[in-house]
Order: C-alpha cells, then sequence, then structure tokens
C-alpha cells in the first residue's frame, strides 16, 4: 500500500542519507505557480547537502514517499488535493482520494519507510483558549508515538507556545534547540521561551537518535528546533501587532475548528505585505538544509 519511490528506497537500502518533506506547504500554504518553485527548490536544498529528498503525499488512493517532477506539479497544481492529518489516512486510501500530508501524516509515513528525519517549518500544536475549545493539533499525540527526528522552526506564532511546550514534556517527547537556548517561533528568532537543551551540530544531534535506539525506550520524535536567522525574521513589533488584530477578527467573525489556523495564517500574510510569507520561506529553508546535514550524520553512524 505503501509507495516508496525508486530512488528513496535505494538510498534507505545502501545506507544513504535521506530527509522527508511534506507536501501541505505545496498545496496549500502557498500561491501558485509559487507552490511549485518552492517544491523544487527544498528538493534541490537537500540534494547539495548530500542528501536524498521525500516529499510525502497521497495520490489516489496510494501513500506516497518519495515524489518525481510530475507528481510534484499534481500535488501544486492539481484540483481536489485535500489536506490530510495522519486519521484521514485510511480515509484517503479507501476512497481513492489525493491529498497533501500535514506534519502527522507525513511524519507516520515516513518513520514506516524506514525514513528518520524529517524537515517541515512549523509544529502544530496547543491553540490559544485550550480550556474553552480544547483545540489541539494532532502533531503533538503523534509525535509522541513516532521515532523520528522532526527538523522545524518551532510551532506556529499564533499558538500557545508555553502550553505547547508543556504538552510535548507531558507527552514525553524530547526537545532541543539548535545553536539555541530559545525556543524559536516560527516567524520569529525567539518566541520568548527558554529550551532545556541545545545542540550545537548534526553530529551531536545523530548522537541524540542514536542513544534514543539505544535506551529504546518509548517510540517518540525528537523535536530540532532550529530559528530562523535574525535578519529575516518577521519584525517582532508588527508580528505583535497583526496577530492581536487577527485573533479579534478570528472571534469577531467566528471562526472556530480547523478553519483558525489557515483564517490567522491569511491575515498575517496580507497585513504584513507578505512579510510572513518570507520570513515562513527563510525558515523552511533553513530546516531543510539542516535536515540534510543531520541525515548525513546519521547515515554515517
Amino acid at each position: 500500500m505503501l509507495v516508496v519511490s525508486e530512488e528513496v528506497r535505494d538510498a534507505l537500502v545502501t545506507g544513504r542519507p535521506v530527509v522527508a518533506l511534506e507536501s501541505t506547504i505545496i498545496a496549500h500554504g502557498l500561491p501558485r505557480p509559487r507552490n511549485l518553485r518552492v517544491a523544487l527548490e527544498l528538493e534541490d536544498a537537500v540534494r547539495r547537502e548530500g542528501a536524498v529528498p521525500a516529499t510525502v503525499a497521497v495520490l489516489d488512493g496510494r501513500p506516497r514517499v518519495g515524489l518525481d517532477e510530475k507528481q510534484l506539479e499534481r500535488v501544486a497544481g492539481g484540483d481536489g488535493i485535500r489536506k490530510l492529518g495522519h486519521r484521514d489516512l485510511p480515509l484517503a486510501v479507501a476512497t481513492g482520494a489525493s491529498g497533501a500530508t500535514t506534519v502527522s501524516a507525513t511524519a507516520l509515513l515516513a518513520a514506516r519507510s524506514g525514513v528518520r528525519v524529517f524537515a517541515t517549518g512549523g509544529l502544530g500544536g496547543v491553540h490559544r483558549q485550550w480550556t474553552v475549545t480544547q483545540d489541539e493539533s494532532a502533531d503533538l499525540g503523534l509525535l509522541a508515538r513516532t521515532r523520528i527526528t522532526v527538523v522545524c522552526a518551532g510551532v506556529k506564532s499564533i499558538l500557545d507556545v508555553p502550553a505547547t511546550l508543556q504538552r510535548l514534556e507531558t507527552l514525553g517527547v524530547a526537545v532541543a534547540g539548535y545553536g539555541t537556548t530559545r525556543f524559536p517561533g516560527f516567524y520569529l528568532s525567539d518566541s520568548g521561551h527558554p529550551v532545556d537543551w541545545t545542540l550545537e551540530s548534526p553530529d551531536e544531534v545523530a548522537a541524540v537518535m542514536r542513544a534514543q535506539d539505544a535506551l529504546d525506550g518509548p517510540g517518540s520524535a525528537l523535536i530540532v528546533a532550529n530559528p530562523v536567522p535574525a535578519a529575516r525574521q518577521l519584525d517582532p513589533g508588527l508580528h505583535a501587532r497583526v496577530l492581536a488584530d487577527a485573533l479579534q477578527a478570528c472571534e469577531a467573525q467566528g471562526v472556530s475548528g480547523q478553519a483558525v489556523t489557515p483564517f490567522l495564517l491569511d491575515h498575517l500574510v496580507r497585513h504584513t505585505d507578505g512579510a510572513s510569507l518570507e520570513a515562513n520561506l527563510a525558515a523552511v529553508h533553513g530546516n531543510v538544509r539542516l535536515a540534510g546535514r543531520i541525515a548525513a550524520a546519521w547515515a554515517r553512524t
């Protein structure tokens, strides 16, 4: 049922480094035709680090780890491309649907295929006003039971960051800052909250991965929180103002459930004249490059 591309399969068999990439950013996170250009750029960035890219998606009910250019074009420009979390995968398979995979679905399919390193932008997490809505991303629970290393720029700043960090601790998911003692905030280099652990090199990250396996504890992820460079982050003052306005607009318009995140992210893009999107892309590119180096260090073990 799970289709692994020939290139990815050969890399896994021969011990070459592989990096999984999500497809939601391609189908739902960027405007056309820029989304396809970015998808190709991200795969090229992985290759420049000496690793094989494995973009994940579901096409016609077949989960795929590793896409060719025509399949990437379909994800980027096709009609009816759904957004699939891990809970949606059986439904998509049974009905022959096509969809782009979120963090949770990508992590699950990558781990099932034997890929250990995954790069994304920002994780989902605990939403603001959780005590009222109990809205929490499926990413967290899935990462608590999936042995994969996720390179990300923290969690989306529209979320309740301290509550998300607490939830990750409760779930037993390891979190380390990469070259920083501060937890990044997606568009921002610093969310305002510390991390307990700092890793300084890809080899250190690979050593933690080896230790996870040697200890044979509960299968859970390692989150490597890699901040967007300060020079390319969204201006913190602008971010605070626009986010406050976005939250007010969300409440005033009665937006709820799965519609909250896209509503807030779209508001940020429109009211920062696209600066939030550029910070997002800077973060994703940095994460992909770092993931390639981590995968290479892991392959050397």
